[in-house]
């Protein structure tokens, strides 16, 4: 999945979709986690083709040696790894210094596995979005200091619109055959806000890259929520087109 010699990200496992909702979730907003974090001195992941979002969860195996220490020193410590995207043209550069986004999602060491040969498994949920300031430090991997980002907020009510859409996509019975999109659809009968719900979908099913990287950099709340729901209904456009309405691989929905 990767030509990066650093991890292997593993996606949509049934284990790693409960670690996404539950428990914390379920009580609608979390608690603001952004002043209880300190982002003077967060190592920095950078990865060719991942983009973590707040409150989603990554699961990442590492197997590369930077990458090893980096995990051990973090779970020593405050258990924060951030998140960036690498820019086109990392090939090159990928064991210096290779550009970066500018924008980055830090993420919280939930739990972690460390296995015989030094190789570590960990599920990093996502908490903030943050910008790089300045790096610094001579370690083998990359140090920052980031600034969480100032968004443009929105309230519940100027999303109805942009949930109402959602709610119409995850009614269609050619998803709710998959897991995943019940349980978005189970979201938005609750009261889990639009934004949070906003930015699980574009990490769990948004596959452009650089869509992606953009709407983590994009601060106000009521645009990104709507970018995301129209890609989502470009998308599930595409999957109707493909899929004829009376069809259903369930015996039992025909």
């Amino acid at each position: 999945m990767l030509n990066a010699e650093s991890a292997r990200p593993i996606r949509h496992s049934a284990f790693v979709i409960q670690q996404v909702f539950r428990p914390r979730l379920e009580s609608g907003r979390m608690s603001d986690p952004i002043e209880e974090l300190d982002l003077s001195a967060v190592p920095l992941f950078p990865l060719p083709n991942v983009v973590l979002f707040p409150r989603a969860v990554l699961p990442l195996h590492i197997f590369e040696e930077r990458y090893k220490a980096m995990t051990a020193d973090a779970i020593d410590g405050n258990r924060q790894i951030a998140m960036a995207l690498l820019r086109p043209g990392w090939e090159k550069r990928y064991h210096e210094r290779a550009e970066i986004e500018p924008v980055v999602c830090v993420g919280t060491i939930l739990s972690h596995e460390k296995l015989l040969d030094g190789r570590y498994n960990f599920l990093l949920q996502g908490t903030v979005r943050a910008r790089v300031v300045r790096e610094f430090g001579h370690l083998a991997y990359r140090v920052a200091e980031l600034e969480a980002l100032a968004e443009k907020p929105a309230m519940e009510i100027d999303l109805a619109d942009e949930r109402r859409r959602l709610e119409t996509i995850f009614d269609d019975h050619r998803l709710l055959g998959h897991g995943l999109a019940r349980r978005f659809r189970e979201l938005l009968n609750g009261s889990v806000s639009t934004d949070i719900i906003a930015d699980l979908i574009a990490f769990n099913f948004l596959e452009d890259i650089p869509l992606k990287q953009s709407l983590l950099a994009d601060r106000d709340v009521r645009q990104r929520v709507g970018r995301t729901v129209d890609a989502l209904e470009a998308l599930h456009s595409r999957l109707r087109a493909a899929v004829p309405a009376g069809f259903s691989k369930n015996p039992s929905l025909n």
